[in-house]
């Protein structure tokens, strides 16, 4: 295995061409071509992204159960919850994810240039780097128990910093060879697990924070062995070979390309966080930050839905078998669906501006507040339906520093706009000091 495969800077594409793979699309010249072109990739790529968006739904609702749940224990130990889900919990996710999308790239184009084999090696290098990772982020778990009062809650959750750093490279892996109904069943079975585990521990046994950390670390353990099982049982032939020693080689360039992808993903997330510290510095900062804080989360849902769209794997696909122009007409196909969503989401919003934010709040200072964001919200979620889907494309293309130079000036450009958009309408309404 020492050959040219393993080499991250070796193009799998290239390899493809010398094997002579499936041949490329023909170029379009006529709208009745363009047309079934467009309805087969649509059938590919939604047979891809419909599991796919289910499995980061179900994924991303673990933690918002927990917080439900809590709301059942005393404000402190809510508080001790929430600020784990949003801030620790939401960092620790953000890097995990980046990291382990590097594996869109490696895994999809090994799909596609027929080199399987490597894609068990590639999950294992991942592992190796995540868990490394994972080391280093666990003190701040542990200056969290001592710095928030929140309580011992953070400590609690050190299992599921694990469980993020397994789950991520098992989940590219599988979705580079498609696997994605195995994922959605996995992740509907752990969050219906959760959801009883919740409710057993939380209500009926008041086990109080431990028993909220106990349900959460068990579902995503769940999810972790469940999708690893599937892959031990032998149902990714030849992708997964065992364990190999080929997994401890070029630790130093992967490391690189996964740091180079974490960078994409945590300024997607992480943005989110510095607009609500922003929002604080009004004159009136509990309304302002509230009403704000309402608008991230529905932005939260909005970003994990089109984060499901998986384009870098289609692209990836398309690349490792030596196809770049249905690579590209794969882009156009899945740019266009997703404008079309956010512009769904968008008349949504608007169309329900004077009671959305009803569901979160009751305050009749808060809701005022949330409806007259709607406008401008609305045009953040159309926005926000295409920038997720550049920074895949970014992950499906060989050089993740382009990719990460490209996917850092969508958000220079995109994504602080809309932000502020929203802060200077609070500003505009509550003022600064």
């Amino acid at each position: 295995m020492a050959g040219r495969g393993e080499k991250l800077e070796e193009p799998l594409l290239q390899e493809e061409k010398r094997r002579g793979g499936e041949a490329d699309m023909g170029e379009i010249t006529s709208c009745r071509m363009f047309l079934k072109e467009e309805t087969e990739e649509n059938k590919r790529f939604w047979y891809l992204a419909g599991p796919a968006i289910f499995t980061s739904i179900a994924q991303y609702s673990l933690g918002a159960v927990t917080q439900v749940f809590a709301g059942h224990l005393t404000t402190l130990e809510l508080d001790a919850v929430s600020t784990e889900n949003m801030v620790i919990a939401g960092l620790a996710f953000g890097i995990m994810l980046g990291m382990g999308s590097a594996l869109e790239t490696l895994c999809g184009q090994a799909y596609g240039a027929k080199q399987l084999h490597m894609m068990g090696v590639y999950m294992q290098r991942s592992w190796l780097i995540l868990m490394a990772m994972c080391l280093c982020l666990m003190p701040i778990y542990l200056f969290a128990t001592i710095a928030v009062l929140a309580g011992r809650f953070p400590l609690y959750m050190i299992p599921q910093l694990f469980a993020y750093g397994a789950n991520f490279p098992i989940q590219k892996f599988l979705q580079a060879q498609s696997k994605v109904m195995t994922m959605a069943v996995v992740s509907a079975v752990a969050l219906l697990l959760h959801l009883l585990l919740s409710w057993l521990f939380i209500v009926r046994l008041g086990l109080g924070l431990p028993g909220a950390a106990a349900s959460l670390n068990i579902s995503w353990w769940a999810v972790v062995l469940g999708q690893l099982f599937y892959i031990l049982m032998d149902y990714c032939p030849g992708a997964w070979t065992g364990f190999s020693w080929a997994a401890f080689r070029d630790l130093a360039a992967f490391a690189r390309l996964s740091i180079a992808s974490a960078i994409m993903m945590c300024l997607e997330f992480w943005y989110y966080m510095f607009l609500i510290v922003l929002a604080g510095r009004l004159r009136n900062p509990e309304v302002a930050v509230a009403a704000i804080s309402i608008c991230v989360n529905l932005c939260g849902w909005d970003i994990i839905v089109f984060f499901g769209f998986n384009a870098a794997v289609r692209i990836s696909n398309e690349l490792g078998a030596g196809r770049p122009r249905a690579a590209k007409f794969s882009i156009l196909v899945v740019l266009t669906s997703s404008a079309i969503i956010g512009v769904f989401f968008m008349a949504l919003v608007l169309f329900l501006r004077d009671v959305y934010g009803v569901p979160f709040t009751n305050s009749s200072v808060v809701s005022p507040a949330v409806s007259k964001l709607a406008v401008l919200f609305s045009f953040s979620l159309l926005l926000n339906s295409v920038q997720p889907i550049l920074t895949g494309l970014g992950s499906g293309f060989p050089d993740k520093e382009v990719g990460r130079i490209g996917g850092k000036s969508t958000k220079h450009s995109c994504l602080p706009s809309y932000s502020f958009y929203l802060l200077f309408s609070i500003v505009e309404e509550f003022r600064l000091d």
